[in-house]
């Protein structure tokens, strides 16, 4: 029973009882002033591994160690290894990025990071270096978050440049990032990034201790975070937004969410996330607001034609022919009457068939993909049809369907769609029209009762706030927008002022005053200073 408590009425267990576990301080392993003693100790800590490269320097005296798997040899060769052999620096701690430290601990972990360190015999010191190779390929536009109009870059694997992409976006000293570590064995750099002043400090603090609750051997891509953080692990729906697009992190940040993000990954996570958060687009705020509501309305549409009609086709063959128009029920009757097995076994083959095609257009190259889709579309429909082993009307409906589900802009919320088909059309093939309402009416309870971070996931339709409707079913103009939406807990909530007040002074006939050494008249010499209280 507990179980599916927590399926449809979410875990509502307490901040406070989630405290994170003793964080472990890094263990201490003092230098030795003999070089060979240090060496054979980072040996042994490293198994004596091979691609651990140790360069002996000043005829015995001094050693440089990095791994070659690890840095630039470029690096290493020009910045560390030729001033020393050559004698251009006195004090090795001149040379850039250069770091000293008594710990060797501390030195096996900037090794790790893809650091050279340097040790001379007769000294306690190691001196480190930032020698680390990078390869980072374009911030291109995702595949699958394409847009006609707006930015065309994308996060990378690299989460130095996804924050550098984030930050040239917003220039302001707010922006807040916080490093974790996460995974035992892996130690996977992790950002949290926020607005400070903007951002609910409780989600932020919520967001910390569970990641520092994390005991894990591996984390290394979002996905692994998201899982062991996520308020309801079995529930069907995403409740983190997954993006790889820095204007769509860039605007949830500024509405007050946090954005976290994982080295070697280009997805972002966002939280606290909504359902129609997932409907959302970039798309949608480039473009004229009525063409957004009436793309935004198409979206949520597919919503219901993605689950329910398979379901609904279903329920009317099977237990409700008398809904058919009289012009239709000949034509749908001979459709059915060659097909030897019932409408719920027809519905699922072609299902099947249909989610075999999209993964196999998805694993294969490019070419040989678009080539699979078609001849899966085409031949293999267009024969199932002829054998008579599934109906036209069937084909028609599970195309819709697919096509409904890709309508999503998130991925991980068309994936959802896909799944709910299956229970609805298992309802629909045994209780009807009762089957499909007892099916909505548990996805609606279980909407209604999910929380991602204490936030109402199915929020503001439940619990209703007419003020964010204004980007919900619709997208009203963008000045409009004068508060940031509740459910982000914004701690500023205002997020648009007066923004058209030169509509206002053309109606009552003022001119248009500009205030004196801000802005120039490009005609004159003259400038007017503007008094606030005259508009």
């Amino acid at each position: 029973m507990g179980f599916w408590k927590r399926l449809f009425f979410g875990d509502h267990t307490k901040l406070e009882d989630r405290q994170p576990n003793d964080t472990k301080k890094e263990p201490k392993q003092p230098s030795s002033a003999k070089l060979s003693a240090n060496i054979d100790y980072l040996m042994n800590e490293f198994n004596r591994t091979s691609d651990l490269k140790i360069r002996i320097l000043k005829k015995g005296n001094a050693a440089l160690l990095y791994f070659e798997s690890l840095v630039d040899q470029e690096k290493v060769q020009e910045a560390i290894f030729k001033p020393i052999e050559l004698g251009d620096v006195e004090d090795i701690s001149n040379l850039p990025h250069s770091k000293e430290t008594l710990n060797l601990e501390e030195a096996i972990t900037t090794l790790l990071r893809g650091h050279a360190i340097y040790m001379e015999d007769g000294s306690r010191k190691i001196s480190q270096f930032k020698v680390t190779s990078s390869f980072n390929r374009s911030p291109e536009e995702p595949a699958n978050e394409k847009v006609v109009r707006g930015s065309h870059d994308g996060f990378v694997e690299n989460m130095m440049i996804n924050i550098n992409l984030i930050r040239k976006r917003i220039e302001n000293r707010d922006l807040n990032v916080k490093y974790f570590k996460l995974g035992k064995k892996t130690n996977t750099n992790v950002a949290v990034i926020y607005l400070d002043g903007v951002a609910d400090p409780e989600i932020v603090q919520q967001i910390e201790t569970r990641m520092k609750d994390i005991s894990a051997d591996m984390i290394h891509s979002p996905g692994y975070v998201e899982e062991f953080i996520e308020d309801q692990t079995f529930s069907p729906f995403p409740q983190m937004l997954n993006t790889e697009r820095p204007d769509r992190a860039v605007a949830n940040l500024m509405e007050g969410r946090v954005a976290i993000l994982t080295e070697g990954s280009p997805t972002t996570l966002i939280a606290p996330s909504t359902f129609f958060m997932f409907y959302q687009a970039s798309d949608d705020y480039n473009m004229r607001w009525y063409t957004g509501t009436f793309v935004r309305l198409i979206r949520l549409a597919s919503f219901i034609i993605a689950i329910g009609l398979p379901a609904f086709y279903i329920a009317v063959v099977g237990f409700h022919f008398e809904v058919i128009p009289d012009d239709l029920v000949i034509p749908v009757k001979s459709s059915i009457n060659e097909i030897a097995y019932p409408p719920i076994m027809e519905a699922f083959v072609m299902v099947v068939i249909i989610e075999l095609i999209r993964e196999a257009g998805i694993r294969l190259p490019q070419p040989i993909g678009q080539t699979i889709g078609i001849v899966g579309g085409l031949v293999i429909g267009d024969a199932v049809v002829r054998a008579g082993l599934v109906s036209n009307l069937m084909v028609i409906v599970v195309a819709l369907t697919a096509i409904a589900s890709f309508v999503v802009p998130s991925n991980e919320l068309s994936t959802t769609l896909r799944l709910l088909t299956f229970p609805l059309i298992i309802l629909a093939g045994t209780l009807g029209f009762v089957g499909i309402v007892f099916g909505f009416l548990f996805i609606l309870i279980h909407l209604s009762r999910l929380e991602s971070f204490g936030v109402p996931y199915f929020s503001p339709v439940s619990p209703l706030r007419i003020k964010d409707l204004k980007d919900t079913f619709i997208r009203v103009p963008l000045y409009k927008m004068n508060e940031r939406p509740k459910d982000s807990h914004a701690i500023q909530t205002e997020a648009v002022g007066p923004s058209r007040e030169w509509k206002k002074r053309e109606k009552t006939g003022k001119p248009q005053t500009i205030e004196s050494g801000t802005n120039q008249t490009t005609g004159g010499d003259q400038s007017v200073s503007s008094d606030s209280s005259s508009e």
